[in-house]
Parts: structure tokens; C-alpha cells; sequence
């Protein structure tokens, strides 16, 4: 597929939303000639931060507050948002009809014509994307990000050059149109699988064939990057059709691999075994980043990336936004932003992570998640608690209950806006303490995005100083 394939197709964009992503589509299309018609069960004024950027551009009709059975059927393409389901009666519709159905994702991967770094798992995505992006730049290579946070797709395909290396975050949802595309990144990272999104799936089985796909269709002299101390991707592996380095807090001297062993990490490039760097040298915090650095050792490894290069690049690694950021120091306090933890486990992590006593901002949606775990580790690493509206945190209140003293769920605060959060835990902190936002649920609701949860997070501690 190449550019001219889009002039004068039409084209229905089935999902415009407020993140981004189908403003990006929209725009790439108009701009290389398509009769775009965007149709979106919200209305105008919903929709309207999104509007305002589509401002002016020719050959795009709207179909808002409705979808119409002739933007299925009679089109030459249909592009949905990732949230929309497969299963979807206007995407059966269109199907049924023999109109490709395609995404963001799945068109990037037709359309460009350079080496791709895929990175999946359920936790870590971004982290380590964004230490891969870090690595290449250091190492004087051209890289570009691609699915990391709230900006489009498309559009980045006029950015490539010939000499650059994509890096692309490919969720769940992207992954699936890659599978029906029947295409994979020439060097996958696959960083883990835990429960997540079984409100969308209902089963970690149909969560696991999507997130698969980032290695289905990959060739023999690709690489799959993988976690082998994951179990289930450790099940995986017999499936593989490429070659596999592996990564893992244990030592693995006998294939190629980036591991931990008496708090240094090695690569092992299948002949000798490599010191990089010790644990101590690395800046991010929490243990579990040492794993998104191992997956992003070996993928740069696999690009071909030398062992000098790599070693050069990681005392100098700083995590993304939003993920165990630190926001600020007040009065002996330190604030730390980890929006993007919208699971439990990755809210374990977080409070994991911190030597201090922890003032914790958590909850919020339930994903249909268990909470157990995470009630028990508040009970266990946490001086006091204030929790974000939501049914998940009926949920993490009821597992608290379970092993903590009455006077600890009593003083347990519930909230509905940041600024209360923040509030409060001000008044609960003290001199040499954390307050840490780690939520371990999503954040509709209360939220835009977990994005916005972040950024009020920041404007209410700013507020403080």
C-alpha cells in the first residue's frame, strides 16, 4: 500500500473521541485525498475539543449522535477506533459486505517502509518504549515514537527518514488489527500479561490471542524479546516463529539474554556474557523498572546495537511521565505521579518501590479486576489512605477491611476530586514521607484519562507550593 491509494476513496472513521487518535486519522486522510465521513455516537459538544482541531479541512462530512447503515456499507474502507469492538454490528455490517475494516495501527504497518520495534505486555509499555527510544537516540540512531501517549499515528509517517527505526507501543486493540492484517514488528518486546480490560475481553485467554499477535507473524530472523519470568509468556514460547532473547531477574547463561545476577545486569549474546551496568547505577525507581530495562537492552541488542553502546546509554535513562514521576518536594515531602497505574499489580509495584511511609491516592473504576492483592500491600505499606470515587474502590475498601486494624479503615478518607485528594494528603504527611498516586484502577468517571488524572495530580500539588 502506498499514499495514492487514498485519493478519492471513501472512507468512514468510526470513532472520532477526545484522545487524539481520530483526529490523527481524520487529518491523514484529508490530507491525501479522501471523502472522509466521521461518525461518532457523541454529539457536537462532547466532541468539540476534537472539532476545533479538524477545523477547516475539505472532504469530511460528520454523522455525529448517530451511525447510519450507508457509512458501512457503501464505503470503500472503514476505520475504527481501538475501543470499538470487532464484534461491533456496524463493523459485522461492514465486513459481511467485503469493505476492509483497518486501524491506525494496521495501516501505519502497511504503509511504512522502515524497521518497527513493537512493545507489548500489560504494564511497562510506555516505560520501556520510551528506554528503547532513549537508547537508540544516545547511540546516535534515528528513532521515532509511535502509540506512546496521547498523540496520533498516521501522521508520523511523514516524519520517517530513510535511516529511521520506529518504536511502537501496540496495545491490545492495535495488536488485533495487526492479526487480522497478519503482519508483526520485525523486533517484538513482550513485557508481560496480567489480567487487565477483561470488562472488553471477559476472558485473560481472548486478552492473551491479541497481545500474541506482536510475535504471529513475524519471520525466522526476526526477534521476539521476551519475559521468562512471566509464566504464561514462558508457555508461549513453543509458538515463536522468530528468534528469542530473553530477559529475567535470574540468570540465564545457557541462550541469549539480558538478566540479573548479584545486583548486576549482563547481556548474554549467545557466545559471552557481558557486564553492563550494576542496579545501583540506574536512576528510575522501583525494581520493577529493572525488568522494562532488561526488555529494552535486548531490544536494542536486536537491532544491533553494540554492548559499548548499551553500557554508554544506561546510567543516563530517565522514565516517561506519569509513571513514578516525581512532581515535587514540599516541607520534606516528595509527590509522585503514577497515574498509568490502572491495574493492581502495577499499583503493587509502585508502593514497592518506596523505602518511606507512603501516604497512597488510589481507586477509582473497576475493570472487572481482583483486588485482594492490592489491599493487602496497602495494609502492609501504606501509613494512611485516601481514595478517588469509583466501584473499584468500593472494591479495594472492602479487601482493605480484610487485614487491617479498624483504626486504619477508619481513618481511610473518600473523595471525588484530585484537589480534595491532594489535600488531604498533605495534612496526613509528614517530614521524610511519600505521597504517592498509584490507583490501581482506571479513571473514568471522575477523569478524562488516566492522563488527566496525572495532570491534575501535578496542577494540585503545584497549587500546594
Amino acid at each position: 500500500m502506498d499514499l495514492s491509494f487514498f485519493k478519492n476513496k471513501k472512507i468512514t472513521v468510526l470513532g472520532l473521541g477526545l484522545h487524539g487518535g481520530g483526529v490523527g486519522v481524520v487529518k491523514f486522510l484529508a490530507e491525501n485525498g479522501a471523502k472522509v465521513i466521521v461518525t461518532d455516537l457523541s454529539g457536537k459538544e462532547k466532541l468539540a475539543p476534537s472539532l476545533e482541531k479538524l477545523k477547516g479541512l475539505k472532504n469530511v462530512k460528520y454523522v455525529l449522535g448517530q451511525h447510519r447503515v450507508e457509512d458501512f456499507t457503501n464505503v470503500d474502507m472503514v476505520i475504527k477506533n481501538p475501543a470499538v469492538a470487532w464484534i461491533d454490528k456496524h463493523i459485522k455490517l461492514a465486513l459481511e459486505k467485503k469493505i476492509p475494516v483497518e486501524m491506525d495501527s494496521s495501516l501505519f504497518f502497511k504503509l511504512c517502509k522502515n524497521k518497527i520495534i513493537g512493545v507489548t505486555g500489560t504494564k511497562g509499555k510506555t516505560t520501556t518504549a520510551t528506554l528503547i527510544y532513549e537508547i537508540l537516540k544516545s547511540a546516535g540512531k534515528n528513532p521515532i515514537k509511535i502509540g506512546v501517549g496521547q498523540i496520533s499515528v498516521l501522521d508520523k509517517l511523514s516524519l520517517l527518514k530513510k535511516d529511521s527505526v520506529v518504536v511502537f507501543e501496540l496495545s491490545s486493540w492495535r495488536l488485533s488489527a495487526l492479526g487480522r492484517a497478519k503482519l508483526s514488528p520485525q523486533i517484538a518486546v513482550f513485557k508481560n500479561i496480567m489480567p487487565d480490560h477483561l470488562n472488553y475481553y471477559g476472558t485473560m485467554d481472548k486478552y492473551l490471542k491479541d497481545k500474541k499477535y506482536i510475535f504471529t507473524n513475524q519471520k525466522p530472523r526476526d526477534f521476539l524479546v521476551v519475559n521468562y519470568d512471566d509464566e504464561k509468556l514462558k508457555e508461549s514460547l513453543k509458538e515463536v516463529p522468530s528468534q528469542i532473547i530473553k530477559f529475567s531477574y535470574q540468570p540465564l547463561k545457557k541462550s541469549k539474554s539480558v538478566f540479573i545476577d548479584e545486583e548486576n545486569i549482563y547481556l548474554n549474546n549467545g557466545i559471552d556474557v557481558i557486564k553492563l551496568a550494576s542496579v545501583k547505577s540506574i536512576n528510575i525507581p522501583g525494581r520493577h523498572n529493572l525488568s522494562n530495562i532488561m526488555a529494552a537492552i535486548g531490544a536494542v541488542y536486536a537491532f544491533g546495537l553494540s554492548p559499548i553502546e548499551i553500557k554508554k546509554a544506561l546510567p543516563n535513562l530517565k522514565g516517561p511521565a506519569h509513571r513514578l514521576e516525581f512532581v515535587a518536594e514540599i516541607e520534606g515531602v516528595k509527590y509522585y505521579n503514577d497515574t498509568t497505574a490502572s491495574i493492581p499489580q502495577a499499583a503493587i509495584s509502585a508502593l514497592q518501590a518506596f523505602e518511606q511511609p507512603i501516604v497512597l491516592i488510589a481507586g477509582g473504576t473497576d475493570k472487572n479486576l481482583d483486588f485482594e492483592n492490592f489491599g493487602k500491600e496497602i495494609v502492609e505499606k501504606t501509613k494512611q489512605v485516601i481514595l478517588l470515587k469509583g466501584n473499584a474502590t468500593e472494591k479495594i475498601f472492602s479487601q482493605i477491611k480484610k487485614y487491617a486494624s479498624k483504626d486504619f479503615y477508619a481513618a481511610i478518607e473518600i473523595v471525588d476530586s484530585m484537589e480534595k485528594a491532594v489535600s488531604l494528603a498533605r495534612k496526613f504527611a509528614e517530614k521524610g514521607d511519600v505521597v504517592l498516586l498509584s490507583p490501581g484502577a482506571a479513571s473514568f468517571g471522575l477523569f478524562n484519562n488516566e492522563f488527566d488524572r496525572g495532570d491534575k495530580f501535578k496542577k494540585a500539588v503545584g497549587n500546594l507550593k
